[in-house]
């Protein structure tokens, strides 16, 4: 060890493989010039990673690799340090080692990190050096289930009554110091955590008879966690109230609030809403993470034809394009895509939203707000006095702010809005159903992009299968499939919480409005008259959901599952 510690960085980096001579050449070159540690000036020229970076550091002050594959932990030593600590800093806490804790650490030069964990510990930290990923795996076995975990520690099985009637009727005085007890403090945060550790887009706490169940939703499926004892009920559901800034004397009137809590990578914002029900408040908390760049306009999955026909729209001077879909669907997604591509210093841009959900470099962003008086219709208004050459207005909701929208397409605005339509024909009858002049209508649509969400397969446990009859011989009505086409779905790993499934890809219509169509919208169509009368590269999004299901990114259960919903209402 001795001799390993007198080993200069770069030599050990290059025995390890990670460097070769020519780079390190250009490194010490640079360090020359800069003054800087070497690894540093290596990892901005990206010839090495943090990770190489932090074992090769470890070698060389003499702190210990550690290997976790088979490593077993005493409960006494976990209860030491915090789940919240744990999953933040990436350590896990080992043993006890002559009056000293032994940790495990990806970065074991983070000063403020140890001197936490001898706080919260009140022990003196022994150091080791663990692999990012054997990490990953070591805390998801100790700590994974951490919100149970302590649920349990809280209120343990075998003392819960087989019927806890209690609704946890306190005084706010009492609620107050519940909600602030440290234990359900770190219990609120560790929900939270785990909820983005997951990648869940909301948490849901529902109250019922004998429990209080924990739900998150991932890639828009809602998957149960363990339920909480109704004892914690209140407690639980005072904490959040009190972290969003809520009223929690008032339980029987909904509620809005805001959290901003930092996670691991960075800032998440949450938007919180109770609304009462029989057994108690349900809250419901909308994860926004600010650290998730906004995805590219090429990488919401549109097909060759929908993403040329889009692009096409962006590059007009004045009209109105839609995208339509259920909530949740990713529209929001796609028009701050949208924006992003066509943003320049030269045009003005403006938004009105209900909420701001992305804040996007260079744009003015309006949030509604209906208790000022400040809704789609008037913010529209106002918006057209500040000579914007491009307008996204976040939903036309009523006749008045579809009007002002098409209104401010017809007098040289570029306007980009979001409607609540099963498919892109229907956003016609739809708009002319709200009270707007068929002609006008006719005048200023560009373009109706509808979409929808389906999830993608895992790719750490994606294999080849063979589905059921009956749903290729459905599939084959809607395109050719030959005898031969290989089909895949996932079997459930870790990666993907054992479903099979992860992320989520578009399935996109886009309709474009020809003269032909001009004509025909004049005249107050039907739904069916504008799908006979759609241009020849008119793709249904069923047609481009099972394009993506012989490519093997999606599974046909997936396809149907999502198509079904886009034809119940046809």
């Amino acid at each position: 060890m001795n001799f390993q510690s007198k080993k200069k960085l770069g030599q050990l980096l290059c025995e390890k493989l990670y460097l070769d001579e020519s780079n390190l050449e250009i490194g010490l070159a640079e360090q020359k010039i800069e003054h800087r540690p070497l690894g540093q000036i290596l990892l901005r020229l990206g010839y090495i990673t943090q990770p190489q970076l932090n074992e090769s550091l470890s070698i060389q002050v003499g702190i210990e690799k550690i290997d976790l594959t088979d490593i077993s932990i005493s409960p006494e030593v976990i209860t030491l340090v915090p789940a919240e600590l744990v999953s933040k800093h990436s350590i896990l806490p080992l043993r006890h080692e002559n009056g000293r804790l032994a940790v495990a650490m990806i970065d074991p030069f983070q000063p403020q990190v140890i001197e936490d964990l001898r706080m919260v510990s009140g022990h003196p930290v022994r150091r080791y050096y663990a692999e990012p990923a054997q990490m990953e795996n070591s805390i998801l076995k100790f700590y994974g289930s951490n919100v149970a975990r302590m649920l349990d520690n809280l209120v343990p099985a075998e003392q819960r009554p087989k019927a806890e009637m209690e609704n946890g009727d306190y005084s706010p005085a009492k609620l107050s110091e519940l909600a602030r007890e440290p234990s359900l403090v770190n219990l609120v945060n560790l929900i939270i955590l785990e909820a983005i550790e997951a990648r869940a887009s909301d948490i849901h706490i529902e109250p019922f008879e004998h429990q209080v169940k924990i739900k998150y939703r991932v890639d828009g499926m809602l998957i149960e966690k363990a339920p909480s004892s109704k004892r914690l009920q209140a407690a639980i559901i005072s904490r959040i109230k009190i972290m969003a800034d809520m009223n929690i004397a008032e339980r029987f009137v909904p509620q809005d609030g805001h959290i901003e809590f930092t996670g691991k990578k960075g800032r998440v914002d949450i938007r919180v809403s109770t609304v009462p029900t029989v057994f108690g408040e349900s809250v419901e908390l909308r994860l926004l993470d600010r650290s998730v760049s906004l995805i590219g306009l090429e990488e919401l999955g549109m097909n060759t034809q929908s993403l040329e026909g889009f692009d096409q729209c962006l590059r007009k001077t004045h009209g109105i394009v839609l995208v339509t879909g259920p909530t949740g669907c990713g529209k929001t997604t796609t028009l701050y895509a949208a924006l992003k591509k066509i943003y320049s210093p030269a045009v003005k841009m403006i938004t009105i939203e209900d909420p701001v959900e992305y804040q996007l470099e260079g744009i003015n962003q309006m949030p509604v707000n209906p208790k000022r008086g400040l809704t789609f219709a008037t913010g529209l208004r106002h918006i057209l006095r500040q000579d914007p050459d491009i307008i996204m207005v976040g939903e036309i909701r009523d006749r008045e702010t579809a009007n002002i929208s098409i209104r401010a397409a017809l007098t040289g605005h570029l306007v980009f809005s979001t409607l609540h339509t099963n498919d892109a024909p229907g956003a016609v009858t739809r708009l002319i159903d709200m009270g707007v002049e068929p002609f006008l209508l006719a005048s200023s649509l560009e373009a109706v992009l509808a979409q929808r969400l389906v999830r993608t397969i895992c790719s750490n446990c994606k294999k080849p299968y063979k589905p059921d009859e009956t749903l290729i011989r459905s599939l084959n009505g809607s395109v050719a499939i030959n005898p031969d086409t290989q089909f895949y779905h996932g079997t459930g790993c870790n990666d993907c919480i054992q479903t099979g499934m992860k992320g989520r890809t578009g399935i996109f219509e886009m309709l474009r409005i020809t003269h032909t169509m001009r004509d025909l919208i004049a005249a107050r169509p039907t739904t069916e008259q504008i799908i006979k009368a759609a241009p020849a590269d008119h793709i249904s999004m069923e047609h481009d959901g099972f394009a993506k299901v012989l490519k093997g990114i999606t599974t046909p259960e997936e396809v149907m599952r999502v198509a079904k919903s886009i034809g119940e209402e046809e």
